[in-house]
């Protein structure tokens, strides 16, 4: 049995086994599971395993002065896989906040991404009322959705889908499956705030809670029954994270994207033409593992006509990260290309030359690997996927 961690330590010990589900810390009797699922386990000075072992030896400084805790993805493989149900990622990052509570030395970008977020509100430093510029170079017809400022549905874009141009694909497809639909929908342009969720895996808990706050009140304005978002990381903060956080309680359906897709193509209020192609698929960790949102994404794929899925070697509970996660990207590229380059190895061992994935970010990640390593195939999105059948 492990000695008890030293007494100059045991406050530490002590809370990151009560934040956030670590209490089963110790429980741990080191299989070795969480460090054989972690996909950035190679890059980390302590690896899960270690990790837990230097808790309960009272060694958790050190293990808060190294770049470790800062490579978690937060991608939940080493919590899904744990024999005995340690909440290994919810340690990791009651770890990363014992750091900011603590004064201690954080990655520089992460100082950057929280002056950023807490001054521009949204990831990138960009003016936030151009939230909408994914838009300009779409038809008139599907820009109406401009002009309302009340509706049934409210369409939450998110940051990455906002600022980045290598994924405005997913909106423009989004909001022209809906229009073509005739849903009610509107977005809050440059009223939306980032979720906060990236200060949240950052171990900045407590400032997400404004931008928790202008969020939920701008949505109660807009008088919307359903909130729809192409980020599974959006939708993890709205439907869990939020709640947790103490959000006053309305009465709002949160859905993903491809949770409403399914509910659209179901109506019979779309008609799609045939998209004659063998493709895989890449689960999110956030809608996949986190939010238990698995066929969905597949059902609407399969809703495509002349589509054909084949499932990679990792797929649903089993899937392997993207590498984008968890702000990994932003303290080190490197660790982030690393992951991504497996995953797109995963994906070519299908024979599809179409990835689909249902994530901004994941898109992101895989057509970064693509490109690297000179790999023939296209990622999309499941909403692109949709549009383009439509659009046959």
């Amino acid at each position: 049995m492990a000695n008890p961690p030293a007494a100059s330590d045991r406050d530490l010990f002590a809370a990151v086994t009560a934040l956030r589900g670590g209490e089963r810390v110790s429980a741990c009797y080191q299989c070795g599971t969480c460090s054989g699922s972690c996909p950035t386990a190679p890059a980390m000075d302590y690896n899960p395993r270690s990790i837990l072992h230097m808790l309960r030896l009272g060694l958790g400084q050190r293990v808060l002065e190294s770049q470790s805790i800062w490579f978690c993805t937060s991608c939940y493989s080493c919590t899904a896989r744990c024999p005995r149900e340690i909440k290994i990622s919810d340690a990791m990052l009651s770890l990363r906040s014992l750091v900011v509570d603590r004064g201690l030395q954080l990655p520089a970008n992460l100082v950057t991404l929280r002056d950023t977020v807490t001054t521009h509100h949204n990831i990138s430093g960009d003016d936030n009322a151009s939230r909408l510029i994914w838009s300009d170079n779409l038809e008139e017809a599907a820009l109406t959705f401009r002009d309302r400022h009340h509706a049934d549905v409210a369409f939450y874009v998110g940051c990455v889908a906002s600022f980045y141009p290598m994924v405005y694909g997913i909106p423009q497809a989004m909001v022209q499956v809906m229009e073509r639909a005739g849903v009610d929908f509107a977005t809050l342009g440059g009223d939306e705030w980032c979720c906060g969720y990236p200060l949240f895996t950052a171990g900045m808990e407590g400032l997400v809670a404004p931008l928790m706050e202008h969020n939920v009140a701008r949505l109660q304005d807009m008088g919307a029954k359903t909130l729809v978002t192409t980020c599974p990381s959006c939708h993890y903060t709205w439907s869990h994270l939020y709640p947790l956080l103490g959000a006053p309680p309305i009465d709002i359906e949160v859905l993903h994207a491809s949770q409403y897709l399914v509910r659209i193509l179901e109506s019979g209020q779309l008609r799609l033409g045939a998209f004659e192609q063998v493709v895989t698929y890449h689960d999110p960790c956030d809608l996949g593992r986190k939010s238990g949102i698995f066929d969905e994404p597949r059902q609407v794929i399969e809703g495509v006509p002349g589509v054909e899925l084949r499932e990679m070697d990792g797929s649903r509970e089993e899937a392997l990260c993207c590498g984008g996660g968890g702000d990994v990207q932003i303290v080190d590229e490197s660790v982030t290309a690393a992951v991504a380059d497996r995953r797109l190895g995963q994906a070519q061992r299908t024979g599809a030359r179409l990835v689909l994935s249902a994530c901004q970010q994941c898109k992101r990640t895989l057509m970064a690997a693509a490109r690297r390593n000179k790999v023939r195939v296209r990622v999309m999105d499941v909403a692109e996927l949709v549009w383009r059948a439509m659009e046959g």
